[in-house]
């Protein structure tokens, strides 16, 4: 990941961390200390945080860090383990293959789905759109929109309607056609509404005996922006659906971007994208390694 392309909360992390490594005069214990104040603050949970700084103090004791730049080295290595978790950072190559994408309102779920029905139909595989958010006219107002826009189907019922029904009736379209790709909208309403978890829970039961020889993810996106909520989100939401990854939107500006390595931590979630701006082909895959070296790349101590 390019440092361009970089989010600038990390940029401002990388740069008050620096700053606390530049001021002191050795590399000790309450130079961790003083680390450990910086990432709790920056929206890496406490229990996470301390796991990092533990690995770090371990190293302080052993004497295994004697130089500012071996302690930005080893605390890059340890955030970098953290977030990789292997091949399941990539959304399967099969077909035909059904994404489920799940998250409340607002946090970009209907441009996610458009750039990825983008990404798919450039990759020269078919793609079809599933409006199962039948609580919001607007929802379905907008995949309509975005399947103009991309010239690719969409499947609805009028508001109100079941939206486990709408799901049923999109896959039976879909294996008719033989389509490659279907993503499906579902409500996002707010996460601690139970009648709509469990329909949650219900779609993903649908999809499951609808269409069982198609492979499947269920993916969530979560609005970075919103720091520590993103991850009550994560916790509700895995409740009702296993997840298979996160998609997390509006990494191009503000983010308190700490809540990728709690997800990371906390919940073993792979990150799939990340949403760098609006346009199309502002949907990047996520490269665990390149993102952690990059929360230090331009810091003071990385020249």
């Amino acid at each position: 990941m390019p440092l361009a392309d970089k989010p600038s909360f990390f940029g401002r992390m990388a740069q008050r961390i620096g700053d606390a490594i530049m001021l002191r005069p050795t590399i000790d214990e309450e130079t961790v200390d003083e680390i450990e104040e910086i990432l709790v603050s920056s929206d890496i949970g406490v229990d996470t945080t301390m796991k990092i700084t533990e690995e770090l103090r371990d190293s302080v004791r052993h004497d295994r860090l004697r130089t500012r730049e071996e302690l930005m080295e080893s605390l890059t290595d340890i955030i970098a383990g953290m977030l990789d978790k292997g091949e399941r950072h990539a959304v399967t190559d099969e077909t035909p293959l059904i994404l489920m994408l799940i998250g409340v309102n607002g946090v970009g779920k209907t441009t996610t789905i458009a750039k990825l029905a983008h990404r798919y139909k450039v990759q020269g595989k078919s793609v079809m759109l599933i409006a199962a958010d039948t609580f919001r006219a607007a929802a379905a107002e907008q995949l309509v929109s975005w399947s103009g826009i991309l010239d690719v189907p969409v499947i609805m019922h009028k508001e109100g309607a079941d939206p486990s029904a709408v799901i049923f009736d999109g896959l039976n379209a879909a294996k008719s056609r033989g389509t490659d790709v279907i993503i499906c909208d579902t409500a996002g309403r707010l996460h601690n509404k139970k009648n709509l978890m469990n329909e949650l829970s219900k779609m993903d039961r649908v999809i499951e005996r609808g269409y069982p020889e198609a492979a499947r993810e269920n993916l969530l996106v979560l609005d970075a922006t919103t720091g520590k909520n993103a991850i009550s989100q994560a916790a509700e939401f895995s409740q009702a659906a296993k997840l298979d990854g996160v998609i997390l939107t509006k990494m191009d500006g503000t983010a308190k971007g700490g809540i990728v390595v709690t997800l990371a931590d906390m919940y073993d979630l792979a990150v799939k994208f990340i949403g760098v701006g609006e346009g199309m082909s502002d949907l990047r895959e996520f490269d665990p390694k390149a993102f952690a070296e990059s929360i230090f790349e331009g810091s003071e101590l990385n020249g």
